[in-house]
Parts: structure tokens; C-alpha cells; sequence
């Protein structure tokens, strides 16, 4: 019986093709040439498994320093034992949601309300950097101009801040902010875009995601000094889930702000009514030009009848292109952003690189477009 018992353990310990305890006690039967039946000489593997795996169990939690009173359920197989450790002390989050949100509160910046003048003869900036693509990688030695993370941030800021140099002469009563637009250059840990296009890129996804949104706070913080803003998010293709998730963070970085409201839902398609204007926005990369007029009559309900003058802003092309349509204006936008290797290559470059801004009175729609080259 000793034998028996002892070539179960070696069995049972060394069992790299998975055999059950009836194989074995198959095998151990025709080893030993035993009297006994298969099952009772598996019962009794089965029990000796148990004690073996009791044994080993607290052979594990002695090296890895794991008390085995909290051990939930564990399983063994061969030599290895896989343990699951459920911790009876282990504080759950709503014990602790409370102090995570009052936590929250007490780092959350706080903006006051800004008293402004009365405007009587009031206009809308529309401050629109599109295509930024945080994260891309051009070098000069191959495509003639260096572009990165860096040199996007800079251009954004400058840029920005050339509209708004240039739009003083007309009195702002309201900002749009469009975002969004291939803020970001890759949408996964891969350096792929949405869809999975591989790209050229600078900086970790994270480091240009936490570069985007100091970038869009510092620009509405500065926005913010001329007049209230309203924030207009576009879903684009090459950072469909990120953009989203970049909007939102912003959203609730100046939730304590009353001086700026947002539209950060995943519709492709925007609007916003400013007096007799409809402005639309969306990237650019799904419906055509020429249905954007009827999809604004159709979507942007009972502002369309209201108003007289109406403009969608479109993206993604990186070059301008502006069409009149029956009732409503389409025009797309220039990029700061340079050529990166693929567009080198395919020849999709030496338009010009520029930030854009539009004014719009309102009574008479668009009376300026305001353009900031590098």
C-alpha cells in the first residue's frame, strides 16, 4: 500500500498530459497488478490529491506571505499552484466614494464670473484649430519641415493668440471653440490611428493626451478673458475614442466655470445659433459636402427657420475649399500641422499651414475670415 500511495503523489505531482484520477489509478492498477476496482482506487487518488494540494497550498502562502485564511479557492496543476487571495479587510469604493469626491471638489479650479461690458453691436470669433494632430512626426531630412508634439502646442498658441490680435477691432460678445478634429495624432498604444493606420509619431500616447488637454485649457482660459465660450467637440477618424474622452475631461475641468458651455456628445454633426447665424461643424471625414445644407435643415430643427445666414465649418482635408450651396456656406479649413512621411511621399503637401478664425456679425453672417500662417 505504500508503494501505491506513493507512486499516486509522483503521479499527481508529475502530470504534464493531464490525466484524470481515473488514468491514473488505470495506470497505478496495471503497475501494481491490483485486486482493487478502478473506482475505488480513484476515490482514493482523489482524496490523496486533496491532501497534496493542502499541503503544497500552505507550502505557497508560507513563501509569498499570504495568510491562508484568506485564501479563496485556489486549483493545482503539476507543479504549480495558482492561488486567489480574497482580503476580508479590503475597504470597497463606496466606502471610500465619499472621500474620493470630496477629494475631487478641493482640487477642481474655481472660476469667477466675469463682469462684461453691455455689447450693443456684437459679433461671434469662431476660433477653429484643426487638425492638429498632437503626437505626429515629420523630420526635415525627409520631408523638408520638423513637426512634433512641441512644435504643434506652439503653433496652436501662437495662433490663437494672432486671432485674437487681429480680431480687436470688432466687439466679441460670444467665442466658439471648436475641438476635436484629429486633435490627437494615434488613437491606441499600437501608434494606429482609429481604424488601425499605422503612423509616424512623437511622444507616448498618454504624454500627448495629457499635452492636449493642457493645451485646450490654457486656449479657453485665455478665450475666456474676451468673451463667454461655447465648446463645440468633433468625433474625427484618427482619434475617435480619445477625442471623446479628451472632450469630456474638459468638460469637467471647468465644470465650476458659468462662463462657457459645452457640446461634447459623440454626434458627428453640430450646431449652434448665434442671433440670425447657424453655425454647423463636424470633421469632415463622413457625409459629403453638398448634403451637409440639407442634413443642417433636417438636424438642427427650428434654428434653421429662424435664421438667415448659415455656415458649416468642415475639416480633415488640411486645404481650403469654401462653396456656396442653396442657403447655406461650406468651407473647409487649413491645418497647422506639416506633411509627415506618407504625405511627403504621395505628393499631399505645400498647402498652406495656417490657424483660422471667422467673425460673424449678427445681422449679417461672415464678415471676416482671419487666418494665422507658420
Amino acid at each position: 500500500m505504500k508503494h501505491y500511495y506513493e507512486r499516486a503523489i509522483e503521479l499527481l505531482s508529475d502530470n504534464p498530459d493531464g490525466l484524470s484520477c481515473r488514468k491514473i489509478a488505470k495506470k497505478i492498477k496495471q503497475e501494481f497488478s491490483l485486486d482493487d476496482n478502478i473506482d475505488s482506487i480513484r476515490k482514493n487518488i482523489h482524496n490523496w490529491s486533496k491532501q497534496k494540494d493542502s499541503v503544497a497550498l500552505q507550502e505557497a502562502c508560507e513563501e509569498y506571505g499570504i495568510p491562508i485564511d484568506k485564501v479563496g479557492h485556489y486549483w493545482y496543476k503539476g507543479k504549480h499552484i495558482s492561488i486567489h487571495a480574497s482580503n476580508k479587510d479590503t475597504v470597497s469604493y463606496s466606502d471610500v466614494k465619499d472621500d474620493i469626491i470630496k477629494e475631487m471638489n478641493n482640487y477642481s479650479p474655481k472660476y469667477p464670473s466675469i463682469k462684461r461690458d453691455k455689447i450693443i453691436d456684437g459679433h461671434l470669433l469662431v476660433v477653429d484649430p484643426a487638425d492638429v494632430h498632437i503626437g505626429k512626426l515629420a523630420t526635415a531630412f525627409e520631408t523638408g519641415e520638423e513637426y512634433n508634439s512641441q512644435v504643434a502646442v506652439n503653433r496652436v498658441i501662437e495662433g490663437v493668440s494672432g486671432i485674437i490680435s487681429k480680431a480687436k477691432g470688432f466687439n466679441i460678445d460670444q467665442v466658439i471653440f471648436v475641438a476635436g478634429n484629429d486633435i490627437l495624432h494615434i488613437d491606441t498604444p499600437r501608434r494606429t490611428t482609429t481604424s488601425g493606420t499605422p503612423q509616424d509619431t512623437d511622444g507616448m500616447w498618454y504624454e500627448n493626451f495629457m499635452t492636449a488637454k493642457k493645451l485646450y485649457v490654457d486656449v479657453i482660459e485665455q478665450l475666456l478673458t474676451i468673451a463667454p465660450v461655447h465648446f463645440m467637440y468633433n468625433p474625427s477618424n484618427h482619434d475617435y475614442a480619445n477625442g471623446f474622452f479628451l472632450a469630456d475631461v474638459i468638460q469637467s475641468w471647468f465644470r465650476n466655470c458659468k462662463d462657457i458651455s459645452f457640446d461634447c456628445s459623440i454626434a458627428h454633426r453640430k450646431y449652434f445659433k448665434y442671433h440670425n447665424n447657424l453655425i454647423g461643424t463636424t470633421h469632415g471625414d463622413g457625409a459629403k459636402p453638398q448634403d451637409l445644407p440639407l442634413l443642417m435643415a433636417q438636424e438642427a430643427g427650428e434654428d434653421w427657420s429662424k435664421t438667415k445666414h448659415r455656415y458649416v465649418y468642415t475639416h480633415h482635408v488640411h486645404h481650403k475649399v469654401a462653396k456656396d450651396y442653396i442657403g447655406v456656406t461650406v468651407e473647409s479649413l487649413r491645418s497647422p500641422s506639416s506633411a509627415d512621411s506618407w504625405h511627403h511621399r504621395n505628393g499631399y503637401q505645400h498647402n498652406p499651414k495656417a490657424i483660422e478664425g471667422f467673425i460673424h456679425s449678427r445681422d449679417h453672417g461672415q464678415i471676416a475670415r482671419i487666418t494665422h500662417l507658420f
